[in-house]
C-alpha cells in the first residue's frame, strides 16, 4: 500500500483535512487536533480470538467492537455494495475533512463510532438505540433505508458516504474508524477520523461505566492488540428501532 501525502488545504473559512487509511505510521492531527488521531493499531477477531476475515462478514449485518477505548462502542458492516470515496464532510464548527472511503475486496466494509453526535445516545450492554438499518428495510428517521439511525431523536446518517449526517438533529457525521485491510483479509483498527466526542461522552455517563466497567477510568482504558467484534444482538440486550 503506497504512502500518499497528508493534505491540507485552508479555503474562505474553513480548513480541508484529507487523511488515507496508508498513513498508519504515526499520528497526524488537524489544525485543532480533533479531526484525525491515530491509535494503537488494534486487530479485529471473533468471540474465540480469532482473526476476523473481511470476506466472512455478512452482508449488511451489524457487528460491534469498542475502540480506542473499551467503553467506546464502534460499528463494523460489510454494506454489501461499494461506498463512495473522497467524501468531503462537515463538523458542527464548520471545518471540513475528507473520508477517503471503505475497506474490503469491494469496497465495502467501513467502521464509524456508535455514539450519536446529538445528545451522546450510544450502543451498551443494556440496549442500543444506535442501529443500522438494512437497505430493504424502512426506518421512521429516514426516506430508505442504508442509514444508521439513533432511536431517540431520529436522527439517521450515510454509512455510504463517511456517516454524513442525513436528517435529524445530529449536528454532524459520527466519527470514523479508519480501518486497514491486509494481505490475508484481516481486518485492523488503525485511527479515529472526525469529531468524535469522546470528552463529552465520558464526562457524561460516570454511572454506566462504574457499572458496566468498573469506573470511569477503566472504561477509558485504551484497546492493545486485539479487540473481540460479536454481531449487534451479542453484544447487547435490547435494539431499540423505529
Amino acid at each position: 500500500m503506497q504512502r500518499r501525502d497528508f493534505l491540507k488545504v485552508v479555503g474562505a473559512g474553513a480548513t480541508v483535512v484529507a487523511v488515507y487509511p496508508s498513513m498508519i505510521g504515526g499520528t497526524l492531527y488537524a489544525d485543532n487536533g480533533q479531526l484525525y488521531k491515530a491509535y494503537e493499531k488494534v486487530q479485529l477477531v471473533d468471540a474465540e480470538g480469532n482473526p476476523i476475515k473481511a470476506s466472512s462478514l455478512e452482508s449488511e449485518k451489524t457487528y460491534v467492537f469498542n475502540y480506542p477505548q473499551v467503553a467506546v462502542p464502534c460499528f463494523l458492516i460489510n454494506l454489501g455494495e461499494k461506498a463512495n470515496n473522497e467524501v468531503s464532510l462537515k463538523s458542527e464548527d464548520g471545518t471540513e475533512y475528507i473520508w477517503s472511503g471503505a475497506v474490503g475486496e469491494n469496497k465495502s466494509i467501513v467502521a464509524y463510532t456508535a455514539i450519536c453526535p446529538h445528545q451522546l445516545t450510544h450502543t451498551n450492554k443494556e440496549d442500543s438505540f444506535m442501529s443500522y438499518v438494512p437497505r430493504k428495510a424502512k426506518t421512521m428517521a429516514y426516506t430508505e433505508g442504508g442509514v444508521f439511525i439513533c432511536a431517540s431523536h431520529l436522527s439517521a446518517f450515510d454509512p455510504k458516504n463517511g456517516a454524513k449526517n442525513l436528517s435529524g438533529p445530529a449536528p454532524q457525521p459520527l466519527a470514523s474508524i479508519v480501518l486497514e485491510h491486509d494481505k490475508n483479509d484481516h481486518l485492523w483498527a488503525v485511527a479515529v477520523l472526525g469529531p468524535d466526542m469522546f470528552h463529552d461522552y465520558f464526562k457524561s455517563f460516570k454511572s454506566e461505566f462504574k457499572e458496566q466497567f468498573g469506573g470511569r477510568r477503566k472504561a477509558k482504558k485504551l484497546v492493545s492488540l486485539s479487540v473481540p467484534t460479536v454481531a449487534i444482538s451479542e453484544y447487547t440486550k435490547d435494539i431499540i428501532a423505529y
